[in-house]
């Protein structure tokens, strides 16, 4: 049956295929065969093949009984289809996770005390710009820590933040605003070597210990701080966290911006960096 795709009967009688379908027929003995084609013309071959019969190479494709054309897969078929597969469960494992760390995000604690008073503000590190002047962000936290510290809620301030972006070091970059706001040099103590909220946490608390300082309230910004609540939650000291306004309006894009980014960031903190990066 070499290259011949149409059913058959041998004539001894076994049964090899239906013929309940008007294809070409091949018809077999011992010494010669009959075939007949797909338009209907027949030959006598003595061991051969008619001529002009259908071969695999030139043979019609293969059709369903409604006389569709049946679509055999193929391996790129196959390759895009797990492709797909692939794009549409990495979205929703992704979309997953966003939606966990938002959920996070808006559950975070604010507070693990009603203390009104601490030992210290911790002022949450942010990077300095490329001359090594505050940014917008960190002039806000720092001003903010420093109305506080006016208020009387803590008797020091505690900067916190290394090089983290850039060669100038948040945390001393801080100091020297506070000081040029009005703070005695005595009362602000600077941690230079974390290198993000983690460690911004870690560090500080660390320094706290030093001093035996229990308490302190946390500023940041108000993007920042449920992320920093959440790293403040597993840490042995009291605090509350107090928000840092904007020294100047930021536009609808921006606000959002910074919303989207932190949530990426709490992402990262969930599944990673809270096991990874922990307090030594």
């Amino acid at each position: 049956m070499d290259g011949i795709i149409c059913p058959y009967f041998h004539l001894n009688g076994q049964k090899t295929l239906s013929l309940d379908t008007l294809l070409p027929v091949r018809l077999c003995t011992e010494s010669y065969y009959i075939e007949r084609d797909c338009a209907g013309r027949t030959g006598l071959q003595w061991g051969g093949r008619l001529s002009g019969a259908p071969t695999r190479s030139n043979a019609r494709p293969a059709r369903n009984a409604s006389g569709r054309r049946v679509q055999r897969p193929t391996r790129r078929r196959n390759g895009r289809r797990w492709l797909v597969r692939l794009t549409v469960a990495g979205g929703a494992v992704a979309a997953g996770l966003l939606g966990w760390a938002a959920l996070e995000r808006h559950s975070a604690p604010t507070a693990n005390t009603e203390l009104e008073r601490f030992d210290a503000i911790i002022v949450l590190g942010s990077p300095a710009d490329a001359d090594g002047n505050p940014t917008p962000t960190q002039l806000a936290r720092v001003t903010e820590g420093v109305h506080e510290y006016e208020r009387g809620a803590a008797p020091r301030l505690l900067m916190t933040g290394g090089a983290a972006k850039n060669r100038f070091v948040e945390a001393q970059v801080m100091a020297h605003t506070a000081e040029a706001q009005g703070v005695p040099q005595a009362a602000i103590f600077v941690e230079s070597h974390a290198l993000d909220t983690i460690q911004n946490a870690c560090y500080a608390v660390r320094l706290m210990q030093a001093h035996g300082w229990t308490s302190a309230e946390v500023v940041s910004s108000a993007s920042h701080l449920p992320r920093a609540g959440l790293i403040l939650s597993r840490l042995p000291i009291e605090w509350r966290t107090h928000a840092a306004p904007l020294l100047e309006p930021q536009s609808e894009a921006g606000e959002d911006g910074a919303a989207v980014l932190e949530t990426l960031k709490t992402a990262r903190y969930l599944v990673w960096a809270r096991w990874r990066e922990r307090c030594r």
